[in-house]
């Protein structure tokens, strides 16, 4: 089997990708959490009703300052090198336009003059700058392409790291109960996505306009004077007033898209998970009605959006085409009119024929028409793409506010309890409670108990009295509510498996040692046939015949039967030898005479069981009972199995069961009561109806 990747020094990975028959190599450094623990300063929780209104304010700075640090983590980063040449280009695209300006009133002063050779040589100049000229226009959308996926994949790796951390974190569980955000599958794919191109978009859309009116107001100046220099900076305050008292709350409206982009995203993602017992309930039309009804809120939004932007997309044509071209016809006028003045009053030489000081003085005002029109539809265009990137801003405003709010988020989330390293399991008066919400009364109060190695422990009790939630206190998920103290070993020394068996993406073999990847199986030392004798264990040994072989790769969730995943599970406990096994409901689906074949191999290699279940007949598998209560007290009783106590309680439990048994036959001969009553068509007769 191929390699996707292999382990480095430091923690890297190299990353191995197939291309054009070749294998090219991505290395990979994975975030450290130091690094995250420095970062936490710069991602403070912001309040809830500040989500939703975002604004290009010195909150919106703050927040793309501290996204900033993560694009941009050094100065000598490649994200900077592209940067700088792309502001070259820019650079060099608005100087090329000052020389086409320029070299277009020498091409039109050469026709008014009749001037060939000077016509001809502007011609060749023309196409000479159209080179240079049209390959820096490719550059530009090329290097901001680059800049884009650059962003993009550097936000992604420090996201996913940060996301997907391990112990003592475990922010990808946590985030949706403690940290109350939902659909952080948009914020990491999506969100991501949309803000690196749009700030890569919004640099080259900001510094080439900027770079344009500098430039551009700069050669005017010249032939403008002072008088037309300060009405063409008036022109610009008039517009930038009208463009801002029209402008609507665009980051706003962009994180409410966002946010229901993402609500309808998550809900065609629940229709694929859950297909089959979609299925099972015929519920096609209702999931059709509600995901329609998502569909349809994101849809009414994105037409508002729409009619908000007409009103605005209308005056702002108006201003920057219309008003910017009267404008500047006013201003051109300006030095031709003066020019024409002074022209009337010009001392002309004897020996100097008239009609050519005319035809002189007609081409020098053509040319310098023709290069400030030139010049000033440049500057409209300027003007009107920076007006164009403050509504960009705006949508970048929005789609900040939404990553800063899942940065945050996933760095206020502290840290679970860390483990012991001990080689028992020990709970002393912990309250088992749900976390984020400490103001309601605990599942389970005062809890304490002791496992050593061999200590066998079976959770039991009626449905919803927070068995489920002491073996998550039990394998660190939850912390330990109260003043309570939790004693385990290591992760990888608890191993969790849980009712509904989980399938990864890969092959056969991948689906035993997971979490392991191939590699670390290759350097483990292992071999196939001990996977195959685990798979013997647990009766699935004809599977790597059935499917293919070890190294087939399907949508294994399909393929597998209820009973074989969870016998799959049980195989990765058998693969991975923990010290203790929390066994949630996971052999339900397997009978009986599996189950138990199973729990007799899981003791015999050594491994402590924690099994939760409602099932008598696993009881014989363990050293104590742990029974909760269902009186909403959370109430516990932990008897040891075997004892005297534990005898009298499934004594009690007998006489009760015998007890039930004794009131069938009154139960029977009521039924024939009941049926007497009823007619032979099964309707109640004359005489009971009276």
């Amino acid at each position: 089997m191929q390699q996707l990747y292999v382990d480095g020094p430091g923690g890297s990975k190299a990353l191995l990708i197939p291309f054009r028959d070749n294998i090219s190599q991505v290395i990979i450094q994975p975030t450290s959490e130091t690094l995250f623990a420095s970062h936490k300063r710069l991602f403070p929780p912001i309040p809830a009703a500040a989500k939703n209104k975002p604004n290009v304010d010195r909150v919106f700075f703050n927040q793309l300052l501290a996204l900033l640090r993560i694009a941009f983590p050094s100065y000598r980063s490649k994200e900077v090198a592209i940067v700088f040449v792309h502001s070259v280009f820019l650079v060099l695209r608005t100087v090329l336009s000052v020389g086409v300006a320029k070299l277009d009133g020498k091409i039109v002063r050469a026709l008014v003059s009749a001037d060939g050779k000077g016509f001809l040589r502007g011609l060749g100049l023309w196409f000479l700058l159209a080179i240079p000229s049209t390959y820096t226009n490719s550059m530009i959308r090329h290097l901001q392409s680059r800049l884009s996926l650059r962003l993009r994949t550097r936000l992604t790796r420090y996201t996913h790291d940060l996301y997907l951390s391990s112990d003592p974190y475990l922010r990808y569980y946590r985030v949706a109960g403690e940290g109350g955000l939902e659909g952080v599958d948009q914020y990491i794919t999506a969100d991501v996505a949309s803000w690196a191109e749009s700030l890569a978009g919004l640099y080259g859309n900001v510094l080439k306009p900027m770079l344009d009116l500098t430039l551009f107001t700069s050669q005017l100046s010249r032939t403008l004077g002072v008088r037309g220099t300060i009405a063409l900076f008036v022109n610009y305050y008039v517009t930038a007033r009208i463009l801002r008292a029209v402008t609507p709350a665009f980051g706003r409206l962009a994180a409410v898209e966002a946010r229901l982009e993402g609500e309808y995203r998550a809900g065609v993602g629940r229709i694929g998970r859950e297909a089959e017992e979609v299925a099972f309930y015929d519920g096609g039309k209702r999931e059709r009605d509600i995901l329609w009804r998502a569909y349809m809120r994101l849809m009414k939004h994105v037409n508002s959006i729409f009619k908000i932007r007409i009103a605005y997309e209308w005056t702002e044509d108006y201003v920057i085409k219309y008003l910017w071209s009267a404008a500047g016809y006013c201003l051109i006028s300006i030095p031709v009119l003066l020019t024409r003045r002074r022209s009337v009053g010009v001392q002309v030489d004897a020996n100097e024929p008239r009609s050519q000081e005319i035809d002189d003085a007609v081409a020098n005002r053509t040319e310098n028409y023709i290069s400030s029109r030139r010049l000033l539809l440049s500057l409209a265009d300027a003007g009107g793409r920076l007006m164009y990137a403050y509504k960009d801003l705006l949508e970048l405003a929005g789609l900040t506010t939404r990553l800063y709010t899942l940065l945050s988020t996933l760095h206020a989330l502290p840290p679970l309890p860390a483990s012991d390293r001990e080689s028992l399991i020990s709970l002393e008066d912990v309250d088992v409670t749900i976390p984020g919400a400490e103001h309601t009364p605990p599942l389970v109060r005062e809890l304490n108990l002791t496992l050593g190695a061999g200590e066998h422990l079976m959770i039991t009790g009626s449905n919803g009295v927070g068995k489920t939630a002491v073996a998550r206190v039990l394998a660190g998920l939850w912390a330990p509510g109260g003043r309570g103290a939790v004693k385990r070993p290591g992760r990888d020394e608890v191993f969790v498996v849980p009712q509904r068996a989980y399938m990864v993406a890969g092959s056969l073999l991948d689906q035993i040692i997971y979490p392991h990847s191939y590699p670390q199986f290759v350097q483990s030392g292992r071999t196939e046939e001990e996977l195959m004798e685990i798979l013997t264990a647990v009766h699935l040994e004809y599977l790597p015949q059935r499917e293919g072989g070890w190294m087939t790769r399907k949508e294994w969730r399909d393929v597998l039967s209820g009973g074989e995943k969870q016998r799959m599970a049980m195989a990765r406990v058998f693969y991975h030898r923990p010290k203790f096994a929390i066994l949630d409901e996971c052999t339900s689906a397997v009978s009986s005479d599996v189950e138990g074949k199973m729990y007799e191999h899981a003791k015999a290699i050594g491994i402590t069981l924690i099994t939760i279940s409602l099932r008598p007949s696993l009881t014989k598998y363990h050293t104590q009972l742990l029974t909760l209560s269902g009186d909403g007290t959370g109430s516990w009783t932990l008897t040891r199995i075997g004892t005297a106590e534990a005898r009298m309680g499934i004594d009690r439990e007998i006489g009760m069961l015998e007890g039930k048994l004794k009131e069938v036959e009154r139960w029977e001969r009521r039924v024939k009561e009941l049926e007497g009553l009823l007619g032979p068509d099964g309707s109640i007769g004359e005489d009971s109806s009276k």
